[in-house]
């Protein structure tokens, strides 16, 4: 913009020169527009939030490091470990989750696989298994499916019900060993 200046002095009738003379001059006005943009990454920080309209249908697979609202329909995978999926009132979600909280809104048909927590919300229908450290499923709200509740140290948990299946699974195969003959 500088050079424009120069050349712009000789075009004295043109009038983007005193449009331009000002935007340099005023410094402080630059700065001014400075905090503007500063602003809207800051709000974006803040939210840090991806959304997914009411209008928008998506298959395939979702994955991110950030917050994920879900108000349109999704069909395939969702991955947001370390983050929060909310699946809004008007979301339509055919997929499996996994995240580190998920809260049900809308309809999802799926399973949820959660590092901290689901919600089912009292408006919220979930059909799958969800495996989770907690789960909270408010009044009216629809759930069919099975829980798996895991303790924050959930490799050692993991190994407890293999050792529960292990000696089930070895008795029943004789007693169906012992049917067929």
């Amino acid at each position: 913009m500088w050079k424009p200046n120069q050349p712009g002095t000789s075009m004295t009738p043109s009038s983007p020169e005193p449009v331009r003379t000002p935007l340099p001059v005023n410094t402080g006005s630059e700065l001014s527009q400075q905090p503007r943009p500063t602003a809207t990454p800051s709000s974006a920080t803040t939210g840090e939030q991806a959304t997914i309209g009411k209008s928008l249908v998506i298959k395939g697979e979702i994955s991110g490091s950030e917050t994920l609202y879900i108000d349109g329909q999704v069909e395939g995978s969702v991955n947001m470990p370390g983050n929060r999926v909310i699946v809004g009132r008007n979301g339509t979600v055919a997929a499996n989750i996994a995240a580190r909280e998920v809260v049900v809104l809308g309809k999802v048909r799926g399973n949820i696989n959660a590092s901290d927590r689901v919600d089912v919300r009292s408006e919220g229908s979930l059909t799958g298994d969800v495996v989770a450290q907690r789960i909270s499923i408010e009044d009216g709200a629809y759930f069919k499916g099975g829980i798996d509740i895991r303790k924050p140290g959930g490799g050692h948990n993991g190994k407890e019900p293999e050792r529960l299946l292990a000696p089930t699974h070895a008795q029943q195969p004789p007693v169906a060993a012992a049917t067929p003959v």
